[in-house]
């Protein structure tokens, strides 16, 4: 196997072994609860859209409405969010956190917040900038 092809290698695994890390505690959380990762996602994007439609959910999460709708109806059926009509257009559903949510989330977003911290402070503001380029970059790149 070639050098670089093995270097690319370790960079996936990295990024494999990286990612469980960061979500194994929430992971965890989330099964007490009996929800799943996309619960979180779905918990964390509307913690920073509060009040958006259906559709702005859809542009910002990148998923179809068919991925959202079951773990979306879980959320507002077990109270960790609700769903109101837009009060100019009644076709429009707004979703929101509740405060049961709202505290799951916080609990379950903070615990990543503290690993990066503890992460980017052992490798410095420099490695910091290069992995948010990183990652940006490879967002941008994405294909539907």
């Amino acid at each position: 196997m070639p050098k670089r092809e093995q270097e690319l290698n370790l960079a996936l695994e990295s990024m494999h072994f990286g990612f469980r890390a960061m979500t194994f505690k929430p992971d965890q959380r989330l099964a007490e609860l009996g929800l799943a990762r996309i619960h979180h996602r779905l918990l964390y994007f509307l913690a920073r859209h509060p009040d958006c439609s259906i559709n702005q959910l859809l542009l910002v999460m990148r998923i179809s409405k068919q991925y959202l709708h079951k773990p979306l109806k879980k959320m507002i059926s077990q109270g960790y969010a609700s769903q109101q009509a837009d009060t100019e257009d009644r076709r429009i559903k707004r979703i929101q956190l509740t405060a049961k949510g709202k505290q799951l989330e916080y609990e379950l977003t903070e615990a990543q917040r503290q690993r990066f911290a503890e992460i980017f402070k052992q490798t410095g503001p420099t490695a910091e900038k290069h992995w948010r380029q990183v990652m940006a970059l490879l967002s941008e790149q994405i294909e539907f």
